[in-house]
């Protein structure tokens, strides 16, 4: 059973460790990648203890890296 269900939006993001973050009762933090994300995992673990939180996110918000770059449609002659 997980220490804590949190959602993805109360953790940090960590540019040093590239994961997302969220303190641990024992001093350290929980961390989870974008390439865990985008795999399906859901449990973000602390390196320095037994301890495991759930994350809760939307899977679509971390599928297809470049998902939030606008597509251009262009424009197709018609006979």
């Amino acid at each position: 059973m997980s220490y804590d269900d949190v959602e993805i939006e109360d953790m940090e993001w960590n540019e040093e460790l590239k994961s997302f973050t969220y303190p641990c009762p024992c001093g350290d933090l929980f961390q989870i990648t974008k390439e865990e994300l985008q795999i399906g995992e859901e449990i973000a673990r602390c390196p320095s203890c037994s301890l495991y939180i759930s994350v809760i996110y939307n899977m679509e918000d971390f599928i297809g890296g470049d998902s939030n770059k606008k597509t251009v449609q262009q424009p197709v002659a018609v006979a």
